[in-house]
């Protein structure tokens, strides 16, 4: 990463934008959490957000890995001397724990954890949330700061730290360890193993294998996919960790599963913009569901982490066609360019918009990895491999080989122009061949002239390489024919978007009934916000990019011709990383004209009419959106219906469990709860037990249910209407579901409040 430097053009601006935020960031506000932890007044108050929920502390590992990143991209001193700090800041605070425990809350968590007695689920442990993830950041900190600024101090506070880990871990038996692992816990697996190469010490290479999550990775390496319903930027780091293991001790079985999870995600679970999940979890394969909670950008970032690795064992161009349609198309059009604040889902919903974190009060997990992104922009431009310097990526830019005696600039205005120029500035006649990425989505020939005269055009597994002893002032120009094409998607042949090289182009659709702000401390705010009409494209043109051309005098901007309905309207369209503050679509509905006037002008079907009059949503097994709507419970648990396409949450004998959902006081409001139309009686340990509940507002019964297979073999909605005193002068309320000894509550697969009775 120290050899590249970027020179001008969108990346750099937004690298920059990404840098303003770091320097903004209180350090002592980010350390405060860690100070409370062991019951110490801090510096500064903490900032809000999750920063101010159990998982604190994450935030500041970020900044120490997004900050020791940034330094070795732009150089800047002040930022180095704030991330110095910040370690000394995390070495003086272990130094007051007699066991080397240092971390933005409470270690009575793990001390639980380490007795062998403690509680687990997808996201508790030792009745706290995602410790080891949230602590994970700072080992992860840490060690980038060690390796990418030489920071001895840094080495010294993560190696107490993993000695800790690694004698609390020993007091587990493997089926304890195992059962500790079934809630998510980060990057563990990689950073010891990133910390035992650095180290050799033995013990961080044993507990990265202990870290090895075998629920999710042995399937992987037999090829099998049981990603449907699981967490999906939880398995992404396992896989990471997994591919590290297999550099270090050679294990197939560790390369395997990494390159089959990578195929399977990116082409089978992914979107037109490289982004994953819906609602945080993997769907069925091979279907592309549409919606506001889609495309986490924290599964991104850890998917290009990913694809380095694979890169490395293979220098597959595939690879790299994945790692810059995601890298523009996700990464750089997640950071507001204005503001510098980040995203945590990006929208599919046609006519939605992005929603961007706060600057100190949201501190979600994409908010963290969100700082990380624009450091990381000069990884992977450039390749090296003895002799041979990969060219990935085309971004202004400048690299150093030292041993070569080569400073080789890319000067280019890529994506608004499809030129590339590549200059020797200096170079010692030493022998170094060139290898050129040829992308999928060139529209033509490619052909590369080296100094005016000698051209090349053959490309093997991807790249054209060009041997030669450069010297100084030897010129290469590339030129990468560009076009329009169609990205289809892979469950609805009439969902499609539009590509321009390797941009994804989104439609414009204005500031019609636009929020207030798009700028947010809470990131599910507006995940209900009413829509807008959006243009069904109409044509029985079957090469439907024909009817899009460049609008004149004007960079990377496009219109199709009138084919928008209702009402034969043009559409714009923008590369995606570009649109910003205003509503939007990247997949359009594109129908024949016999197919447009079979259906009504104004029709939409049941979930868009249901969620035009939702006030509030939470899909039971989701993390965030049970956290976020204030989840209690006893003795109920959830899990994914493969069946049904969803997660469920229900009880069994006497028990309970509740949300906090937002609600209008000056409407009349109604419960929507979905449930599995085959769910019936059954027999538990040899005895009957009903689906028979009750559902309360307020601790107030507003209904009792059977289900007795209702509707068999679908999910189906059932509408309760709340006696409007329990709402009124609210704007939440607390519904509950529980069930007596013998009975079951549930499945319930969905909790939403709504404006109306019915659609």
């Amino acid at each position: 990463m120290e050899k590249v430097k970027l020179l001008s053009g969108i990346f750099k601006e937004s690298q920059d934008k990404g840098k303003e935020y770091l320097v903004y960031l209180d350090v002592d506000r980010l350390v405060a959490p860690c100070y409370e932890a062991i019951g110490r007044t801090p510096k500064k108050l903490r900032y809000g957000g999750w920063e101010a929920m159990k998982i604190s502390g994450h935030s500041l590992g970020h900044f120490l890995s997004a900050a020791a990143s940034m330094y070795i991209a732009d150089k800047d001193e002040k930022l180095k001397e704030k991330l110095d700090y910040a370690v000394a800041e995390l070495a003086y605070l272990q130094s007051l724990d007699d066991e080397g425990y240092v971390s933005g809350f409470p270690r009575e968590c793990f001390d639980k954890v380490f007795s062998g007695e403690f509680n687990v689920t997808r996201f508790e442990l030792g009745d706290s949330w995602v410790p080891w993830y949230s602590i994970h950041k700072i080992y992860a900190g840490l060690i980038d700061v060690y390796i990418l600024t030489g920071n001895e101090q840094a080495l010294e506070v993560v190696i107490k730290l993993s000695d800790w880990a690694k004698k609390g871990t020993d007091n587990l038996t493997e089926e304890q360890f195992d059962s500790m692992l079934y809630c998510e816990h980060g990057g563990m697996c990689e950073a010891m193993a990133n910390l035992y190469e650095i180290t050799k010490n033995e013990d961080y290479l044993e507990l990265s294998k202990r870290f090895y999550h075998k629920e999710t990775l042995i399937p992987l390496t037999k090829s099998q996919d049981e990603l449907e319903g699981k967490h999906a930027n939880t398995q992404i780091p396992k896989v990471i960790g997994a591919a590290r293991l297999y550099e270090l001790v050679g294990n197939e079985d560790y390369k395997n599963a990494a390159i089959f999870f990578w195929n399977v995600v990116t082409k089978s679970r992914s979107y037109a913009i490289g982004g994953n999940s819906r609602d945080e979890h993997f769907g069925k394969i091979d279907t592309e569901k549409l919606g506001v909670t889609t495309a986490e950008t924290c599964n991104t970032y850890n998917m290009l982490k990913l694809t380095e690795h694979l890169y490395d064992w293979n220098h597959n161009s595939d690879y790299m066609d994945y790692y810059e349609n995601a890298l523009y198309n996700h990464i750089l059009a997640s950071q507001d360019p204005d503001s510098g604040m980040k995203t945590y889902f990006v929208s599919t919903q046609p006519g939605h918009f992005k929603v961007y974190c706060s600057p100190d009060n949201s501190f979600w997990c994409c908010t963290g990895t969100g700082m990380e992104n624009p450091s990381r922009y000069i990884r992977n431009i450039y390749y090296r491999d003895n002799d041979d310097l990969f060219v990935n990526l085309y971004i202004s830019s400048k690299i150093e080989l030292s041993d070569k005696g080569i400073i080789l600039s890319q000067e280019t205005k890529f994506p608004e122009a499809d030129k590339i120029k590549l200059i020797f500035e200096d170079a010692e006649e030493k022998f170094m061949t060139l290898k050129i990425r040829i992308p999928y989505w060139v529209s033509d020939e490619v052909k590369i002239v080296v100094n005016g005269t000698s051209e090349y055009s053959k490309a093997e597994k991807g790249y054209i390489s060009i041997e030669g002893n450069w010297k100084k002032g030897d010129i290469l120009d590339v030129t990468l024919p560009m076009n329009i094409h169609v990205y289809a998607s892979k469950e609805d042949s009439h969902k499609i978007a539009f590509m321009y090289g390797p941009l994804v182009l989104a439609g414009k659709l204005g500031r019609e009934n636009f929020p207030e702000t798009d700028i947010l401390e809470d990131h599910l705010k507006l995940n209900h916000y009413p829509g807008i009409i959006v243009p069904t494209l109409v044509t029985d043109n079957l090469n439907i990019e024909e009817c899009i051309k460049p609008i004149k005098d004007c960079v990377l901007e496009f219109e199709t011709e009138a084919i928008g309905e209702p009402g034969k309207v043009k559409c714009t369209l923008i590369p995606f990383y570009a649109l910003h503050h205003q509503r939007y679509t990247v997949y359009w509905t594109k129908m024949t004209i016999k197919e447009y006037k079979q259906t009504e002008l104004t029709s939409v079907d049941y979930q868009e009419k249901l969620n035009a009059i939702t006030i509030d949503l939470v899909n039971p097994n989701e993390q965030q959106l049970e956290i976020e709507h204030k989840i209690k419970s006893e003795n109920s648990h959830s899990d994914y219906s493969s069946e049904a396409g969803k997660g469920w949450r229900e009880i069994i004998g006497e028990g309970y469990f509740s949300y906090e959902v937002n609600v209008n006081p000056d409407k009349q409001m109604y419960l929507v709860v979905t449930y599995w139309g085959s769910d019936k009686e059954c027999f538990i340990e040899g005895e009957r037990c009903i689906r028979e509940f009750n559902i309360s507002v307020n601790d107030s019964l507003i209904s009792e249910e059977l289900l007795n297979e209702n509707k068999p073999y679908a999910l189906f909605d059932k509408f309760y209407t709340i006696p409007k005193e329990l709402t009124s002068g609210k704007s939440k309320i607390k519904v509950k579901f529980a069930s007596t000894k013998g009975k079951i509550a549930g499945r319930i697969f969905g909790v939403r409040i709504t404006l109306q009775e019915n659609v």
